[in-house]
């Protein structure tokens, strides 16, 4: 919780609302910044609160205290980038996110279609089951370096 308690110092000072994003790890220093006063926004970063789950619970408490929140992406591939597309288009989500298109960062991604940005600076969201995008296993496959593979066990004996 790195620079929760100083930004509660600072926060009541300024008119500018304070965006925490790195020192927000979990739902957890969510509610400890909310509860201090330490910002009046909050950027949600998937991978580092921990997935959808966690990044959920951030979203509703700040959502039941209208907390503004926005997605920030992390270099993510277009797997990951799937996701912060899915989490944006959530209730509070309410400030524009910086998923970005997939051509930003590399020449060809691991899904299809790739994330594009319209001329607006929006993405559409897919509206097909699951993620709306799917993965180029064969890509996958001819950039891989090595493979290892695990296969579940079953805790029961019989």
């Amino acid at each position: 919780m790195d620079d929760i308690f100083a930004h509660s110092k600072l926060q009541p000072h300024l008119e500018t609302a304070i965006c925490l994003d790195e020192c927000i790890h979990n739902s957890r220093h969510a509610w400890a910044a909310l509860e201090l006063g330490a910002c009046r926004i909050i950027n949600v970063k998937l991978g580092r609160v921990g997935g959808f789950s966690e990044a959920r619970r951030v979203h509703e408490l700040c959502h039941k205290r209208s907390i503004p929140v926005w997605c920030g992406g992390m270099l993510e591939s277009g797997i990951g980038r799937a996701h912060n597309i899915a989490m944006s288009t959530l209730e509070g989500f309410t400030l524009p996110g910086d998923v970005s298109a997939s051509s930003r960062y590399w020449d060809e991604d691991i899904i299809e279609p790739e994330v594009r940005v319209t001329p607006r600076g929006t993405i559409s969201v897919p509206e097909t089951a699951g993620r709306g995008y799917a993965v180029k296993t064969d890509l996958i496959e001819r950039l891989a370096t090595r493979k290892a593979e695990w296969k579940a066990q079953s805790a029961v004996q019989v």
